[in-house]
C-alpha cells in the first residue's frame, strides 16, 4: 500500500512539474501562435486568393501556384537568387575562417583590426549600399577615378548585365564577414591547445594543423554560419532595391525583390503571398535537408 501511495505521490509530482513548465513556456507560445503562426496561416489563405490590395479578393484555389511555374520572371529571379547564394555563401565562410585564422593570435592592434571587420555587420545596411553605389558610379565613382588614375577605364559597375550581380555579392559578403569571423575565431580558441602540440611534434605544417586539426572541431560552427548565411542570402533585398532596383534587365532581381514588386508595384498580394510561400518551403527543405546530412561531416564530441 506504501509503494502504490509512494508511486501515486510521484505521479502527482511529474504531472505538476508538467503544468509548471507549461505555464512558464505559454506567453512564448501564445505570442509565436498570435504574431507568427496565425499571420503565417493567413498568409496561406491570401495566397489562395486574387487579392488585389485596394479591391475584393476571389477565392481561387492553387491558381497562383499554376501560374508562378509558367512565369519567366520567377523563374529568372530564382535563378538570379540561387546564383547570389552560391556566390555569397561560400566566398563569405571561406574569408571569414581565413581571417578568424589570421585574428586568433594576439598582437599589436589587434583589437583595431577586429574591430574594422565587424563595425560593417552593425552599420545601416541602406547606409553601406548607398556608400558603396556612389563608390561604383560609372563615371565619378571613386573606384573608377582610383582606375583612370593608372590607365584604367573603369566598367559600369551596377548598370552591365555581366558585373552587376558579382558586385552586389562582394559588397554583400563585406557587409556581414565579420559576424561569421567573430563565430570561427570563438569557435578556434577553444580548440584544445594540446592537440596543435602534439600535430608540431609530428611535424605538421600550419596548414596541416587547420586541415586535421581546427577545421574537424570548428565543423558545428561551420554549419551554423553556413544555415543563417544561407537563409540571410536567400532573403536579400535592400542591397538590390537600393543599389540596382533589380537591373540591368532583371539580372539583380531576386525572389524578395520580387515579391515587394509583385505586392506593392502591381498590388497582387495573391500572387506575392504565394511567391513568399515559395520560398519559405525552398528555406524549409534546405534547412530540413542540412540537417539530415549534418551527421557525415559535423564532429560532435563524445
Amino acid at each position: 500500500m506504501l509503494r502504490h501511495f509512494t508511486k501515486g505521490k510521484r505521479l502527482s509530482s511529474k504531472w505538476s512539474d508538467n503544468i509548471a513548465g507549461w505555464l512558464f513556456v505559454s506567453p512564448m507560445l501564445i505570442g509565436f501562435t498570435i504574431f507568427m503562426f496565425g499571420p503565417l496561416l493567413y498568409a496561406f489563405f491570401i495566397s489562395l486568393n486574387d487579392w488585389p490590395l485596394l479591391g475584393e479578393e476571389t477565392f481561387i484555389g492553387l491558381k497562383n501556384y499554376e501560374t508562378l511555374v509558367h512565369d519567366p520572371t520567377f523563374i529568372k529571379s530564382l535563378v538570379n537568387t540561387l546564383l547570389f547564394s552560391l556566390g555569397l555563401v561560400p566566398f563569405n565562410i571561406i574569408l571569414a575562417m581565413f581571417l578568424a585564422s589570421l585574428l586568433k593570435t594576439k598582437f599589436f592592434g589587434i583589437g583595431l583590426f577586429r574591430t574594422a571587420i565587424f563595425v560593417p555587420v552593425v552599420t545601416s545596411l541602406i547606409v553601406w549600399s548607398i556608400v558603396w553605389k556612389y563608390l561604383l558610379a560609372s563615371e565619378l565613382g571613386f573606384i573608377n577615378q582610383m582606375l583612370a588614375l593608372i590607365g584604367i577605364e573603369g566598367p559600369s559597375w551596377l548598370l552591365s548585365v555581366s558585373t552587376a550581380l558579382p558586385v552586389v555579392i562582394f559588397v554583400s559578403v563585406l557587409k556581414n564577414v565579420g559576424l561569421n569571423m567573430i563565430l570561427f575565431l570563438t569557435a578556434m580558441q577553444q580548440v584544445p591547445i594540446e592537440l596543435y602540440e602534439a600535430s608540431e611534434l609530428d611535424g605538421a605544417s600550419n596548414f596541416r594543423k587547420f586541415r586535421s586539426v581546427t577545421l574537424p572541431l570548428i565543423t558545428p560552427t561551420v554549419f551554423l554560419t553556413m544555415i543563417i548565411t544561407t537563409i540571410g542570402a536567400m532573403k536579400v533585398f535592400g542591397q538590390i532595391y537600393v543599389m540596382t532596383h533589380g537591373g540591368p534587365v532583371d539580372s539583380t532581381k531576386v525572389l524578395v525583390y520580387y515579391i515587394w514588386e509583385t505586392a506593392f508595384k502591381h498590388f497582387d498580394m495573391g500572387y506575392a503571398s504565394a511567391l513568399a510561400f515559395v520560398l519559405f518551403f525552398i528555406l524549409l527543405a534546405f534547412t530540413i535537408l542540412s540537417w539530415i546530412v549534418r551527421k557525415r561531416w559535423v564532429f560532435y564530441e563524445e
